[in-house]
């Protein structure tokens, strides 16, 4: 049985997650255009960002107004309950900005530093991912009512499909193709969906083998990596550690330790 406070979490970001998808996918205007950058001119934030990073801040601070705030666009509050959400309101910016399906709102609940609930909401694919601790991964949207997640068996390395993302400073890019170059001929193939968030949902309902990036955020990774581990998938970074901006992966288990030793052997983490 799970805690009761980590359904009211849940709840609470499925809640957001649906508003703050409804207003990303209803409300693009025609001529949406770029609001900002970050770490480089092609990093971008279109309002969309802002507004439903706002919506969720402030729908989240009505009901449990002691809770701390983390965001990707500049929301950050420490709190007093021991609560902190983490937030991405748009992952997948540019896939976005391009009209292109692939973009999520992605939603987590840590309680004292333990992410105990997440949500990734797909509003493209009608398709929303949730879990809590110690309760499974479930999803809603291509299947009969709610279905719970599980990941692929593991298949062969040379047989399994493997999603990764790119950085978008130019040197780190770069890196990056090379240590893909080297991995490619080693799996059946590599894919790039431009949502960190998606491929850690796509894990988990079995639709990847394996997913690796470097350079993720926390907010990009604290719901997908939840529903990931809750689906059976292993997650980490480089060997011994947890996920962090320097390496994250997530695989089935039978592929996540050959990938993370190729990774390794590759210096993936670095440039």
């Amino acid at each position: 049985m799970t805690d009761p406070l980590h359904q009211d979490l849940l709840a609470l970001a499925q809640e957001a997650a649906h508003k703050a998808g409804a207003l990303l996918r209803d409300g693009r205007p025609a001529d949406l255009a770029v609001a900002a950058t970050k770490s480089s001119p092609i990093d971008v934030v279109t309002e969309m960002d802002i507004a439903a990073e706002k919506l969720i801040t402030d729908l989240i601070s009505e009901h449990r107004p002691d809770d701390g705030f983390l965001g990707e666009e500049g929301t950050s509050a420490d709190g007093t309950s021991g609560v902190r959400w983490v937030i991405d309101p748009l992952d997948g910016t540019v896939n976005y900005l391009y009209g292109l399906p692939t973009w999520s709102v992605s939603i987590a609940a840590e309680l004292h530093g333990e992410t105990v609930a997440g949500v990734v909401a797909v509003p493209m694919r009608g398709e929303t991912f949730h879990a809590v601790l110690g309760g499974g991964a479930w999803a809603t949207g291509a299947w009969e009512g709610e279905c719970r997640l599980a990941c692929r068996p593991a298949p062969p390395l040379d047989q399994a499909l493997v999603s990764t993302g790119f950085n978008y400073v130019t040197e780190v890019r770069v890196h990056q193709a090379d240590v893909a170059r080297q991995l490619i001929p080693l799996l059946r193939d590599i894919r790039r969906g431009g949502s960190a968030a998606v491929d850690l949902c796509d894990v988990a309902a079995g639709r990847l083998d394996g997913f690796y990036e470097r350079g993720l955020n926390p907010w990009d990774l604290a719901a997908g990596d939840l529903i990931a581990r809750e689906a059976g998938a292993l997650t980490g970074g480089r060997p011994g550690e947890r996920p962090a901006r320097d390496l994250a992966i997530a695989g089935t288990p039978g592929v996540f330790e050959p990938l993370q030793r190729l990774l390794e052997d590759f210096g993936a983490w670095h440039d």
